[in-house]
C-alpha cells in the first residue's frame, strides 16, 4: 500500500507516515514496476504502535529507543516502564505549571474586569498587564 493508504488506514496525515520514514521507524520498500513506496502490513503494525506509543506520552526519542530494544530481539518492557514514569513526571509538572497559569489569568480576568481602557503612555503598552505583573510581583517579596 502507498502513503496515503497507509494514512488513510490510520487515520493520520500522510506527512505522518512521512516522518516516521524518514526516521527510519517504518521501512517501505520500493515496488519496482513504478518506483513508489509501498508499505507492507508489518509497516501498518510498527505506525499503529508508535501511534499508540506517541498517544501515550512518548516522545520520538523514546520510541526510537523502545523499537532499537525490540528490533534487537530484547523486551523493551522495563525500558517502557521506565521512561512512562519519566513522562508522567513531566507531565505533572507541566500539569501544576499550567494550574498555575490559570490561577494567574483567574486573577487577571477579576482584576481587570472593571479597570478603564488607558491610551499608552511613555514606556506602556498596556496599563492592564504592566500593572497586573507589578502588582503580582510585589505581592510576591
Amino acid at each position: 500500500m502507498r502513503v496515503k493508504d497507509l494514512a488513510i488506514r490510520l487515520d493520520v496525515n500522510p506527512d505522518t507516515i512521512r516522518f516516521y520514514t524518514r526516521k527510519g521507524f517504518i521501512k517501505p520498500f520500493k515496488n519496482t514496476e513504478n518506483g513508489y513506496q509501498d508499505f507492507s502490513l508489518e509497516d501498518e503494525a510498527r505506525a499503529r504502535f508508535i501511534l499508540g506509543a506517541r498517544g501515550l506520552g512518548f516522545t520520538v526519542a523514546d520510541i526510537e529507543e523502545i523499537l532499537a530494544v525490540s528490533d534487537e530481539h530484547h523486551t523493551p518492557c522495563p525500558l517502557v516502564r521506565d521512561l512512562i514514569e519519566q513522562r508522567l513526571q513531566e507531565t505533572e509538572e507541566r500539569f501544576n505549571e499550567m494550574q498555575r497559569l490559570r490561577d494567574r489569568m483567574r486573577l487577571a480576568v477579576a482584576e481587570w474586569k472593571n479597570l478603564p481602557d488607558s491610551e499608552p503612555k511613555g514606556r506602556s503598552i498596556c496599563n492592564l498587564i504592566e500593572s497586573f505583573n507589578h502588582n503580582q510581583h510585589g505581592k510576591e517579596k
